[in-house]
């Protein structure tokens, strides 16, 4: 999924999230380090959302990884912060330390700079999870700036909550 996002979107599909989390009588939680609490941003930006959105960590740093979230020394040394096992592991953490049933959880590399050659500037990884479930995480290399980023993020995590809830809403 690439292209432009806009506000407009990321408002549509944090409706839905909420509607289908609402239906099943369901809570979410967010663990996010490169989009800074944009996915809650979009999610308590929708009237209502109390009844469905419970909490989120933004955790920019290995140490409140592992505090907020119980992300393993052993796991941000061997994978780094940017890999699909840390976020399985933030997805985890964040059911954990919150009363939700449903998590998402992000980490990347947003840019415009700290990127490698093995996880270039746009890589991000995404993982969302349920209760005692086994997490989903994927790897999506993003164009565009900063914001263009953080916006597919923001969209995909979102999405990925939308195909992870057994009751889609009605649209």
């Amino acid at each position: 999924m690439g292209g432009a996002v806009d506000d407009q979107t990321l408002t549509r599909l944090a409706s839905e999230v909420g509607e289908a989390l609402k239906a099943q009588g369901l809570m979410l939680a967010t663990a996010e380090s490169c989009t800074g609490g944009w996915i809650a941003q979009a999610c308590t930006a929708v009237a209502g959302s109390s009844n469905w959105f419970e909490r989120g960590f933004v955790s920019y740093t290995y140490i409140s990884k592992r505090e907020m979230l119980g992300v393993s020394q052993d796991t941000l040394g061997v994978h780094g912060a940017v890999s699909e096992p840390v976020v399985q592991e933030m997805v985890t953490g964040a059911l954990a330390n919150s009363h939700a049933q449903v998590a998402v959880a992000v980490s990347g590399t947003a840019g415009p700079s700290g990127g490698t050659p093995q996880k270039p500037v746009g890589t991000v990884c995404l993982a969302w999870s349920v209760k005692n479930g086994e997490p989903k995480s994927l790897t999506r290399h993003y164009t565009g700036d900063r914001e263009a980023v953080r916006r597919q993020t923001v969209r995909d995590a979102l999405q990925g909550l939308l195909e992870l809830l057994p009751i889609a809403p009605n649209k």
